[in-house]
């Protein structure tokens, strides 16, 4: 009897982590066939899932977030791909796999793109992924220990920063300019600079407090 074929996009600009990912699946004993196909930027995965014409090819998503841009088409991160990919492969797998373990942002990613894993890359060893791989594959949700632990801490501490405020945070995080603000968020400059006074309160930011400031304070309490 034939092994059932599971077919996996991965996509990270890294090829030791794509070359990694599919050394450590090799040695599963889930009586699966493993069939790759890689991506290591924006611009080949959005192609590759565009030119893709079977809804169901794909069983599975690795994807990185943090990937060089593709502007032609907007997709500017892991986060736009996997959306992207939701559209296009509705029963696909998603996981993300990233180096990033800001509370906010993997806050947001849960929220955003409902991931089947979310591992934050220093978390797991080649048993603990061929174990989290078991897990998705059976259509249970795998959640790494610092995921798990950022995002428990973040809701325990009852942010009262809304939705706005926090991609400010995370935008400013990034190192864009306050003039640049509108160009990534959909608020006016005014609201803009609203709700930056709004967060200086919440960090208890003195008057005359700068966006180095709210980055500095931000990073304090482990949310960017």
């Amino acid at each position: 009897m034939s092994k059932k074929i599971i077919h996996i996009l991965m996509i990270d600009d890294h090829p030791s982590m794509i070359e990694g990912y599919k050394s450590i699946l090799s040695f599963n004993d889930f009586d699966v066939d493993i069939k790759t196909t890689a991506a290591y930027n924006c611009e080949s995965a959005y192609k590759i899932i565009m030119e893709t014409e079977d809804r169901y090819t794909y069983d599975f998503a690795f994807v990185d977030l943090s990937l060089p841009a593709y502007q032609e088409k907007q997709i500017n991160s892991g986060e736009d791909l996997a959306l992207l990919i939701k559209r296009r492969f509705p029963s696909c797998k998603i996981v993300i796999l990233t180096s990033h373990a800001e509370a906010f942002l993997l806050d947001k990613i849960i929220k955003t793109i409902d991931p089947k894993g979310l591992l934050v890359k220093s978390d797991f060893t080649a048993d603990e992924f061929l174990s989290a791989f078991e897990q998705m594959l059976n259509n249970q949700k795998y959640i790494s220990k610092t995921v798990k632990e950022n995002v428990s801490e973040l809701h325990s501490q009852n942010i009262l920063l809304d939705e706005y405020n926090r991609e400010l945070i995370i935008l400013l995080g990034k190192g864009i300019k306050s003039k640049n603000l509108p160009n990534y968020i959909n608020l006016s400059m005014s609201a803009i600079d609203k709700r930056k006074a709004q967060i200086k309160v919440y960090f208890k930011i003195e008057k005359g407090g700068t966006d180095e400031d709210i980055i500095r304070e931000a990073k304090r309490h482990g949310l960017i």
